[in-house]
């Protein structure tokens, strides 16, 4: 089940909001995690075991580590944070990468180790995270012990942001988990973001993703390099508004819970330096890398190689927690090495650079990021940067691309104006002339209409 679905808005939702505020106060983490469950067994109702174990694990770990840390036995609680995070970590090892480890040893060895053929659960890599953030808290005194499993469940199977964040460490929402506040104001509040997150999903991300389809399935001969452009940068689009539309919607979910869910983007396609790229974009797992893998391993404190070294490490990590494919770790590398030649280099340089040349700079870079993002198939990725470069013997333009771009030029600019703060800007201006309710009305109309006939309704990081 997704959020931009017509059973999840006009089924789900709904009944579960009218339950949730029915029941007292006391039962309400209760209703949240059997319908946190339901909703995501909803497609794969075997996974539900798998959900549960982590919870159990986790809650058992954490209890652990908080009596042994009231015994002032440091050790014990240590390899008791240890156990949790390898079970947590071999879980994800095991139904994420077993097979690209198969085939890598296959393919370098000859051999023909049949592959699992797992089906990956949807979320894991989100949840997983969550779920050792609590251990580690504890741990370290940032979170108390939680002595409620239903709440805990409430915790970890949270389904605004189960599937794709974003990633809510649990020092963030322990205190709102035994005493939160719901009020009008609040659920107001959490409407408005889910409708333009579902906005920006259904009307943006989905129409520069068919876009994005339709150009990679025109043959290699066939294009021209202002269409791979154009290409790349829907696709740049439309991760980008699938993934803050989603976010949009699950911290909107949030509010009218009571829950402050972290902020997961900035308007990153603003930014004038990959560094500031990062800071804005997937805010939530960038925390996380730095809170529990970072800084542990002694940040910047150890002087300039060493913290070479942590940069890779994390970036090597980033990439491999995205996906299981060479693509993927690559790319990790790239965005790793280019931050430490930020670091080390280029950044005086770059800030004696006219705005418009550090945003063009930053922005470039990171398309060229997406297509190794994009393409599994290395051999495609690579063949798509040649193009893009114009040394594959395309032309610059065609007739094809004349009227792909006609036919999408309004999509193209309501995308490079809906990733600047400009509309929101323009929304505070206008708010006393253009009732915000008619507004979101309409964007909920238009977003309803799509998709009561819309074949092409896609979530990008449900395969994360």
């Amino acid at each position: 089940m997704v959020f931009s679905s017509l059973l999840f808005l006009f089924r789900f939702l709904p009944l579960f909001l009218a339950l949730y505020f029915l029941v007292p106060r006391k039962l309400r983490n209760g209703v949240l995690f059997i319908g946190s469950l339901i909703f995501y067994g909803w497609g794969e109702p075997v996974y539900i075991s798998l959900l549960l174990f982590s919870t159990l694990v986790d809650f058992f770990h954490g209890k652990l580590v908080g009596s042994f840390l009231e015994r002032g036995n440091r050790k014990a609680a240590r390899m008791t944070v240890a156990s949790s995070a390898f079970i947590n970590l071999a879980l994800l090892v095991i139904f994420k990468y077993t097979d690209f480890f198969i085939r890598s040893i296959n393919s370098l060895t000859g051999s023909g180790i049949p592959l699992l053929g797992l089906a990956l659960p949807i979320g894991i890599s989100f949840y997983t995270f969550q779920t050792m953030s609590y251990t580690i808290d504890v741990y370290r005194g940032e979170a108390p012990v939680q002595n409620n499993i239903i709440s805990f469940g409430a915790y970890v199977s949270m389904f605004p942001q189960l599937i794709a964040g974003p990633i809510v460490r649990y020092q963030d929402i322990a205190a709102e988990l035994n005493t939160r506040t719901e009020s009008l104001e609040r659920f107001s509040l959490g409407i408005r973001r889910f409708v333009v997150g579902l906005g920006k999903k259904v009307l943006l991300a989905n129409q520069a993703g068919a876009l994005w389809t339709e150009i990679t399935a025109i043959l290699p001969a066939d294009r021209s390099v202002l269409m791979v452009w154009m290409g790349i940068l829907a696709f740049a689009f439309q991760i980008y508004f699938d993934f803050s539309g989603y976010s949009d919607m699950a911290v909107g979910m949030g509010h009218m819970l009571g829950f402050h869910f972290p902020e997961n983007f900035n308007y990153p396609y603003i930014s004038k330096s990959i560094t500031e790229f990062w800071r804005r974009w997937h805010i939530s797992l960038g925390t996380w890398f730095k809170e529990y893998v970072y800084i542990p391993l002694g940040g910047n404190r150890k002087g300039g190689l060493l913290q070479v070294r942590n940069i890779l490490v994390v970036w090597l990590l980033t990439g491999i927690w995205h996906g299981a494919s060479v693509n993927f770790l690559l790319w990790g590398i790239y965005f790793g090495l280019l931050l430490l030649l930020e670091k080390f280099v280029l950044m005086k340089y770059l800030k004696k650079l006219p705005s418009l040349l550090q945003c063009a700079y930053a922005f470039l870079l990171v398309l060229l990021g997406w297509v190794l993002f994009a393409f599994e198939d290395m051999g495609q990725g690579f063949q798509y940067l040649l193009q893009m470069t114009g040394a594959a013997g395309l032309s610059l333009c065609n007739e094809r691309t004349i009227f792909l771009l006609s036919g999408n030029l309004v999509l193209l600019a309501a995308c490079a104006l809906g990733s600047t703060p400009l509309p929101a800007r323009a929304a505070g201006r206008w708010k006393d002339r253009v009732p915000e309710p008619l507004f979101l009305g309409l964007v909920l109309l238009l977003s309803v209409a799509y998709l009561v006939n819309a074949t092409y309704n896609p979530f990008l990081y449900f395969r994360f």
